[in-house]
C-alpha cells in the first residue's frame, strides 16, 4: 500500500515538471514574436527607403530639371501669417509667411502603391530646390525651432512641394506727403538669383495668396485694406527674369496723432485769442497769459518796459519738434508741418499783434514845431497863445490846436495807422484806407477765428476727401 502511494506521487510530480516546461516554452516563443513585430520593419517602411535610395543613386542635385529642354515651372503660394509692425523712420515693415513652392522633376518619379512620400528637412539638402530670392528684404531668418521648419513632399509623378516659415523685414518706399493720412502698398518682391525666364519661371497659383486671422497682426498704427498680386518681367545684364510682387495695402490711422498732435495745436491757437478779449492797458494780465519768457522794450511815456509772453510760440515749436519724430529727414512738407506751421504763425501773429496794439497806443503826441516866443509881452498875446505862471516867472505856451493842424497835414501819422482820432479826417487821407490801430482787438476777435475755421475746413477737405 505504501508502494503505490509512492508510485502516484512520483507520477504526479512529473506531470506538474512538464506542464511547466511547456508553459515556459510558449511564453519564451510568444516573446519572441513580439520582439520581431517591433524590430522588424514593415514592407511598406523597406519599400519606401528602397524608393529614396534608388531615386538618389544616379540623382545630381546641381542641376535643374529639365535642363537643356524646357524651363522649369514654379508655382508658387504664400500663406500670410502676420504683418507688421511699419516703421515709418526706417521705411520698413515685417511680415511672417509660409512660403510654398511646386514644381515637377522628371528624375524623382517612382512605381509604388504610395502616391505621396512625406519628408522632412534632412531629405531637402539631397535634391534639387529652387534659388528664390526676396529682392527688397533687409534681413531675413528661418526658423528653426523645434525642428528646421521645412516641409518637403514626393509626388509619384515627380510633383515636389517645398514649403518653409519665415520672417521677412521688408523695405517699403513710404510717400508721407499725406502724413498722417497717408496710404502705402508695401511689396514682397521676390524672384530667381540666377536662372533667367528661358531657364526657370515663376506662376501664381489660383488663390495663391491668404492672409490669416487680423487678430494677432501687430499694425498698430495701420489699417489692413487688402492684398494684391503681379507678375512682371525686368532686364539685366544677366538677362530677363521673372519677377512677382505681392503688394500688401496699408491705411495709417489718425488717432495717435489727434491726440498728441492735432488738438494741442488747434487749443495753443485758441488759448493765444484770449487775449484779444482782455484791456489793452492790462499788460500784466496779458503777459500772464503767456507765461513770461522774455521782454520787448518799447519806448512809453512811463518809460516802462512792455512785454508780450511768447509761451504758446514755444509750445508751438515744441510740438512742431515731436511730431517730426515719427517721421525720417524728408526734405518735402507733409501735411502734419503744414497744419503745424499755420499754428505757428496764427499764435505767432498773435503776438505780434499785441506789439503793435501796446507800441501805437504808448506813443506820444506829436510836439509842436512852432518856435516859442522868446520876446514876449502881455501886449503880444494873441488868440493862439496863451500865459501860465510857474515860480512867479511867465512863460508862453502853445495851444493843442497848432499840434493837431500838424497831425491832420500828415506830418506824423504814418501809413495807414493813426494814433488820435483827429487824424480820422484830412486831405492826406485822400485814397487811403484808414484803419483804427485802437480797434485791433476787435478787428482780430473776428479775423483770426474766421481765418483759422477757413484753414481747417480747406485743410481737412482736401486731405480727406480730395
Amino acid at each position: 500500500m505504501p508502494t503505490k502511494l509512492l508510485v502516484a506521487f512520483f507520477l504526479l510530480s512529473v506531470f506538474q515538471a512538464c506542464s511547466r516546461k511547456i508553459d515556459d516554452d510558449e511564453f519564451d516563443d510568444l516573446a519572441i514574436k513580439n520582439q520581431k513585430w517591433v524590430l522588424a520593419p514593415t514592407l511598406q517602411d523597406r519599400d519606401t527607403t528602397n524608393i529614396l535610395n534608388n531615386l538618389l543613386k544616379e540623382y545630381d542635385k546641381k542641376l535643374r530639371p529639365d535642363i537643356g529642354r524646357k524651363p522649369t515651372v514654379i508655382d508658387v503660394d504664400i500663406y500670410v501669417n502676420s504683418i507688421g509692425p511699419v516703421s515709418s523712420i526706417n521705411m520698413e515693415y515685417t511680415i511672417d509667411i509660409f512660403f510654398a513652392q511646386t514644381w515637377i522633376d522628371s528624375r524623382l518619379r517612382f512605381n509604388s502603391t504610395m502616391k505621396i512620400i512625406t519628408l522632412n528637412s534632412n531629405m531637402v539638402g539631397l535634391i534639387w530646390i529652387p534659388d528664390t530670392i526676396f529682392r527688397n528684404s533687409k534681413m531675413a531668418d528661418a526658423h528653426w525651432i523645434t525642428t528646421p521648419n521645412q516641409l518637403l513632399r514626393i509626388w509619384n509623378d515627380g510633383k515636389i512641394l517645398y514649403t518653409l516659415r519665415l520672417t521677412i523685414i521688408a523695405e517699403c518706399q513710404l510717400q508721407l506727403q499725406n502724413f498722417p493720412m497717408d496710404e502705402h502698398s508695401c511689396p514682397l518682391i521676390f524672384s530667381s538669383y540666377g536662372y533667367p525666364k528661358d531657364e526657370m519661371v515663376y506662376k501664381w497659383r489660383k488663390h495663391s495668396v491668404e492672409a490669416a486671422d487680423q487678430k494677432s497682426w501687430r499694425l498698430y498704427q495701420f489699417d489692413f485694406l487688402g492684398l494684391r498680386n503681379t507678375t512682371k518681367i525686368i532686364e539685366t545684364t544677366a538677362g530677363e527674369y521673372v519677377v512677382m510682387t505681392v503688394y500688401f495695402d496699408l491705411s495709417r490711422r489718425m488717432g495717435y496723432f489727434t491726440i498728441q498732435t492735432y488738438i494741442p495745436c488747434i487749443l495753443t491757437v485758441v488759448l493765444s485769442w484770449v487775449s484779444f478779449w482782455i484791456k489793452k492797458d492790462a499788460t500784466p494780465a496779458r503777459t500772464a497769459l503767456g507765461n513770461i519768457s522774455c521782454f520787448i522794450s518799447i519806448s512809453c511815456p512811463s518809460k516802462l518796459h512792455c512785454c508780450q509772453g511768447i509761451t504758446t510760440v514755444l509750445t508751438m515749436t515744441t510740438l512742431s519738434s515731436i511730431a517730426r519724430k515719427s517721421l525720417p529727414k524728408v526734405s518735402y512738407v507733409t501735411a502734419m508741418d503744414l497744419f503745424v506751421t499755420v499754428c505757428f504763425l496764427f499764435v505767432f501773429a498773435a503776438l505780434m499783434e499785441y506789439a503793435a496794439l501796446n507800441y501805437y497806443t504808448c506813443c506820444r503826441k506829436p510836439a509842436c514845431t512852432r518856435k516859442k516866443r522868446t520876446n514876449y509881452s502881455v501886449l503880444n498875446l494873441g488868440p493862439s497863445s496863451s500865459v501860465i505862471t510857474i515860480n512867479n516867472s511867465m512863460y508862453w505856451q502853445d495851444f493843442e490846436e497848432a499840434c493837431v493842424y500838424e497831425c491832420l497835414d500828415g506830418k506824423d501819422c504814418q501809413s495807414f495807422f493813426c494814433c488820435y482820432k483827429e487824424c480820422k479826417s484830412g486831405l492826406w487821407r485822400k485814397g487811403r484806407i484808414h484803419v483804427d490801430i485802437l480797434k485791433l482787438d476787435t478787428y482780430s476777435r473776428v479775423f483770426f477765428p474766421t481765418t483759422f475755421l477757413l484753414f481747417n475746413l480747406i485743410y481737412w477737405v482736401g486731405y480727406l476727401y480730395l
